[in-house]
């Protein structure tokens, strides 16, 4: 998908339409690997148990399921004002395989 790297369009705080640039965002960021909650804590949460089995991690991991189902991502569009230099306004994830800027 080609989208243009600059575009005019209504700024929220100019209150008006104005020159914006254009300009891709990846759509989040990972959680961190300590985070209360999180797989790898649980893991080393189980793993200091000495005998016996390792439930859930004590099996090898299967190909089968570890398989991604989608092939691109999503991604985020910004735009910035020219004028009061703003970037607050952000364009719902699309899903395409090449964003290109032209």
């Amino acid at each position: 998908m080609k989208f243009p790297k600059v575009t005019k369009r209504y700024c929220p705080y100019c209150k008006k339409r104005t020159e914006q640039k254009v300009k891709l965002v990846s759509t989040g960021v990972k959680r961190g690997s300590l985070k209360r909650g999180s797989k790898p804590r649980a893991k080393l949460r189980w793993q200091n148990r000495g005998i016996g089995n390792k439930g859930r991690y004590s099996k090898p991991a299967n190909t089968k399921h570890k398989r991604k189902s989608k092939t691109t991502k999503k991604t985020n569009i910004m735009y910035t004002c020219k004028t009061c230099n703003k970037s607050k306004y952000q364009k719902k994830g699309i899903r395409c395989g090449k964003q290109v800027q032209e």
